[in-house]
């Protein structure tokens, strides 16, 4: 159904696929890659096959109840990308996850290590295999901490980051980043889309080199109270409008915050497809507006907050 939108690829250049979806066809018979393709649209999988909560031996335990972690998968990594080019993907991602704890010191140094050399490492054995790898380094924005905590780990984690890809040779302009943006935690003091700007711009300039083609922000958790989808296209717009001269195009890979209204609206009936058609290229075109820092607030239909219980217990 998504696949299928008319006109999506006006705002959507690529679609991430999990593995089993690369190789999937629909009821018709039509491969999942030619559905994408023939929108105009370029397949991409995921590749990482996420990780064990029990975590890194010794780290401390985070705002997400666990250990601090790093992401499987890299064994048998060169054999799937091959798999997945032979399929018709033409990039990869591959996420990683770290928190924050001030306190505790997270993210600690060995796992900001270990989470950046396993993205490098990732990056160029998708290159290899003629992947473009989206590095997702990402600092899950649960806690209570303020932005600046959130800026000062974003700024250590970036660094390293690019660290890491000129020691394994990842060609950067070959590869883009998705990070997170800079923000509060979720029940830390709540930030402007404006302070957010502000402070997601600064830690890019000083840490992302020129030579990588583009940043797409994830879109990541927000609290039940805030309406995910807005909030999202909110930030990078701000981000677009105040700093309209970035020296990388700065775009989104959003997720859940693409997809809500769009989820809620449909929830598996196909009665409903064209009115769901109709809110994912609502919300892609505000996102496109976003990215030159045009969208106007409030001026893309949403079902709000209400929406988060109903996206977290439905299809999605």
């Amino acid at each position: 159904m998504l696949y299928q939108a008319p006109g999506l690829s006006e705002h959507i250049s690529g679609v991430i696929l999990h593995w089993e979806t690369l190789f999937q066809s629909d009821a018709a018979g039509n491969k999942m890659v030619d559905l994408i393709t023939r929108n105009g649209m370029i397949p991409g999988i995921k590749l990482d096959k996420g990780y064990d909560t029990a975590g890194i031996p010794g780290t401390a335990v985070g705002p997400l109840g666990h250990p601090e972690t790093w992401d499987k998968g890299i064994d048998d990594l060169d054999a799937r990308c091959k798999q997945a080019y032979a399929q018709g993907a033409r990039f990869a991602k591959w996420r990683n996850v770290l928190q924050i704890d001030p306190v505790q010191g997270l993210p600690s140094d060995l796992a900001i290590t270990l989470c950046v050399h396993n993205l490098a490492q990732y990056a160029v054995i998708c290159q290899r295999s003629g992947l473009v790898p989206i590095v997702e380094p990402e600092i899950v924005p649960n806690g209570d901490h303020d932005i600046s905590a959130c800026a000062v780990a974003t700024e250590r984690v970036l660094v390293a980051q690019f660290e890491a890809l000129k020691a394994h040779g990842c060609y950067l302009e070959g590869a883009v980043l998705k990070p997170n943006m800079v923000k509060n935690g979720l029940t830390g003091p709540k930030a402007t889309p404006e302070e957010i700007a502000a402070a997601t711009v600064t830690v890019l300039k000083r840490t992302v080199p020129v030579a990588m083609p583009g940043i797409f922000f994830l879109s990541g958790e927000t609290a039940l109270d805030e309406d995910n989808e807005e909030e999202a296209t909110n930030n990078l717009n701000a981000i677009n409008r105040l700093y309209p001269d970035l020296p990388w195009s700065v775009s989104f890979s959003y997720g859940k915050a693409s997809q809500k209204t769009t989820i809620v609206t449909w929830m598996g009936d196909t009665a409903n497809d064209p009115a769901a058609q109709q809110a994912i290229l609502a919300r892609s075109k505000a996102n496109g507006d976003a990215c030159k820092g045009k969208y106007v607030k409030g001026s893309c239909a949403s079902v709000g907050v209400d929406g988060n219980i109903l996206q977290a217990a439905g299809a999605y």
